[in-house]
C-alpha cells in the first residue's frame, strides 16, 4: 500500500507572497498546470481513497489530479484536519513587508520554528496536534486494510504528515520543504514501515 502527498498548486497568495493559513484563494494558471503535472506522474498509480483539505485550492488541486489521471466518481473525503497552518493575525501580510517592518529574524521564528505560535494563530506543533489524531483515526486504518491514498493538502498540514511518518524531529522536519505540485510517495509494509 501507499500513501501519497501532493502540496496543492501555486495559489495566488503563494505568488503574491502572503500568509495565506485558512485564507482561501484559488491557484494560480501555474498551480493548474503543477497539479496536471502531478496527475501526469501519478498515472499508473492505482489509488483507492481520497483526501483533502476544506480549502478551495487543495481540492481544486486534486481535482485536476484526478482529472489528468482519467478518474471519476469517486469518494474523496473533505476535512480541515488537514488544513494549512493557521496564521492568524500574519494571514493575508506580505511576507517581504512583514520582514522589512518587523525583522527577518522575527518573521522566521513565526514561519519556522515548531511551537511559537503567530499572534492569533498555530504553531507547527498545533498543527501536528490536529493532522496526526486524523491521520491515526481516518486514514491508518485505510493503510492497514491495503489501500492506497492520496492526501491533497498544504505545506504545514503535509510537513506535519512527514514528520510522523519518516519519525523525524521538530528540527529536522523544519529544514524540509514541501515543493507545490511535487508528489511524495511511501510504500509500506504490513507493519506500516517504509518500503
Amino acid at each position: 500500500m501507499k500513501l501519497i502527498l501532493v502540496r496543492h498548486g501555486q495559489s495566488q497568495w503563494n505568488l503574491e507572497n502572503r500568509f495565506t493559513g485558512w485564507e482561501n484563494p484559488d491557484i494560480t494558471e501555474k498551480g493548474i498546470q503543477e497539479a496536471k503535472d502531478a496527475g501526469e506522474l501519478l498515472k499508473n498509480e492505482k489509488i483507492d481513497v481520497f483526501y483533502t483539505s476544506a480549502l478551495k485550492r487543495a481540492q481544486h488541486t486534486l481535482d485536476i489530479i484526478l482529472d489528468t489521471m482519467d478518474i471519476q466518481n469517486v469518494v474523496i473525503t473533505r476535512n480541515q484536519a488537514l488544513n494549512e497552518r493557521d496564521y492568524g493575525d500574519l494571514t493575508g501580510l506580505n511576507k517581504k513587508e512583514l520582514t522589512e517592518k518587523v525583522g527577518a529574524e522575527q518573521v522566521h521564528i513565526w514561519r519556522r520554528s515548531y511551537d511559537v505560535q503567530p499572534p492569533g494563530g498555530e504553531s507547527l506543533k498545533d498543527t501536528c496536534d490536529r493532522v496526526i489524531p486524523y491521520y491515526e483515526s481516518e486514514i491508518v486504518p485505510k493503510l492497514k486494510a491495503g489501500k492506497s491514498v492520496l492526501i491533497v493538502a498544504h505545506g504545514n498540514s503535509l510537513r506535519a504528515l512527514v514528520m510522523h511518518v519518516e519519525g523525524l524531529s521538530p528540527e529536522e522536519i523544519l529544514k524540509r520543504e514541501i515543493g507545490t505540485g511535487q508528489p511524495i510517495v511511501y510504500e509500506f509494509n504490513k507493519e506500516l514501515e517504509i518500503i
